[in-house]
């Protein structure tokens, strides 16, 4: 099987169709602006009543179980750099079988996150412009974002820049009105509590999967970078570094914004699920924090966020397109001819988004999108485990480590938070498997033939 070849651009089998333009800084900001830096204001009122105002602890468990899925994502994506992501990294290192099913998997997550990021943003609008229809704005972000990725990642990665220095900027704001309003004004608890991270008789292991579960969706974007890996300059040595340090820097923002926001609400059984951390920035910011925060969030989150997310998933689409196994896979692995990016696949995303935005509850979609995230990420460490321990055999102890202890550890994270699922989930989620591995039995006609590149994998 032919290794990448930077300079002729054969990869693995693939001709090289995307235009390599990004490097470490851009994949870094693509990677926390997909995980978005406000991520708390969407999932803020759920989390903190179902974890006891410990809002802060179940970030970090959260933190935790992705560093290890991270680790893995960095390992394959050196290993296997294509636009696929883990449908690519476990067809390479698993099985191009399973690697269907595990694509189609997380399609669940990448396809329903667009429809969830402009339903936060139009609930949050509706706030400031309640006369307006919730579809007005739907389409509004979505012709914006449309256009922005059919364009190119270039013009996108310049965008990220500058929602990423509007969304610190903010985040800056908060953290110095809400330390002022604790710490000096006396507001809150009055002072330093160890509350958000601890309360004895209270950590169990079944609030901590809960609510992790859903603290989750904050973190999933980090593997959204390695969609990218055909647009990157020097994939094979950028894209894992970017994503374990994109991961670390949005996970210490979360933690922080979270412990400040328990300091000044200690009252968690009264927040509204969908707005308590606007609520929040109005305690300690007044009217000015409040409005700046919901209009950087409604920007941030319908445009900024949902344009990484539709790039991730449109490469997602385009890779098993090419591979000739999704229906109408000749119109999704099309490359514009022009700016080179799947605009094709783009544009499906769009459409899709419209009717799942418009008739999907909030909640639901989280659920969802997290049993997707996840249940392939539980496969992707399987494939490290499988293609660097037993299939290249790499024995030493610093092989152990990084291809059987830590795949396993952050397997059995991930499992333990999967396990916190609802019925209703478990259901829709197998159900969404079941159809998948329907599709593959056809397109591979009863699981016997594999692509033409993958035909030595």
């Amino acid at each position: 099987m032919a290794q990448l070849d930077m300079q002729s651009g054969t990869n693995f089998g693939y001709k090289q169709e995307l235009k390599r333009t990004l490097t470490f800084k851009d994949l870094v900001i693509f990677g926390l602006i997909t995980m978005l830096p406000i991520a708390p204001t969407q999932v803020y009122g759920m989390i903190a009543p179902s974890s006891f105002g410990m809002a802060p602890l179940v970030y970090l468990v959260g933190i935790v179980a992705m560093l290890f899925t991270a680790l893995s994502y960095s390992k394959m994506s050196r290993e296997f750099p294509f636009a696929g992501s883990v449908y690519s990294f476990v067809q390479r290192g698993l099985n191009p079988h399973i690697g269907f099913v595990t694509g189609w998997l997380i399609i669940i997550d990448y396809i329903l996150v667009p429809a969830l990021l402009y339903s936060f943003a139009s609930i949050w609008i509706a706030g400031v412009f309640p006369a307006v229809p919730t579809l007005v704005w739907v389409l509004i972000f979505l012709l914006v974002n449309t256009y922005i990725n059919v364009r190119g990642v270039s013009l996108a990665a310049k965008t990220n820049i500058l929602f990423l220095i509007v969304e610190l900027f903010v985040v800056l704001l908060f953290i110095w009105f809400a330390i002022k309003y604790v710490f000096l004004d006396g507001g809150g608890v009055g002072g330093f509590s160890v509350d958000p991270l601890y309360q004895p008789g209270k950590v169990d292991l079944g609030f901590l999967a809960t609510a992790t579960s859903i603290a989750v969706l904050g973190f999933l974007g980090f593997d959204s970078i390695s969609t990218l890996s055909e647009e990157v300059k020097s994939p094979q040595k950028t894209v894992g570094r970017a994503t374990i340090t994109a991961l670390v820097l949005i996970g210490v923002l979360f933690i922080v914004q979270s412990f400040l926001a328990a300091l000044v609400q200690p009252d968690y059984s009264n927040l509204h699920p969908d707005l308590a951390f606007f609520d929040i920035t109005r305690i300690v910011g007044g009217d000015f924090l409040y409005y700046i925060w919901i209009m950087v969030g409604v920007a941030a989150v319908g445009i900024a966020n949902a344009l990484t997310v539709q790039a991730a998933v449109s490469r997602v689409l385009y890779s098993m397109g090419r591979d000739k196994l999704l229906p109408f896979s000749n119109f999704l692995g099309r490359i514009h001819p022009k700016f080179q990016t799947p605009a094709n696949a783009t544009c499906f995303v769009a459409l899709l988004s419209i009717v799942i935005a418009v008739s999907v509850e909030v909640k639901t979609l989280i659920m969802y999108v997290n049993f997707g995230a996840l249940t392939s990420f539980m496969v992707l460490h399987l494939a490290v485990i499988y293609h660097f321990f037993f299939r290249k055999k790499e024995r030493g102890w610093k092989a152990i480590l990084s291809y059987l202890l830590f795949p396993l550890i952050g397997f059995g994270i991930l499992l333990f938070v999967w396990l916190g699922f609802d019925a209703m989930t478990y259901a829709l989620g197998f159900s969404w498997v079941v159809i998948g591995v329907i599709i593959g039995y056809f397109k591979s006609n009863r699981y016997k033939e594999v692509p033409p590149a993958l035909r030595d994998v």
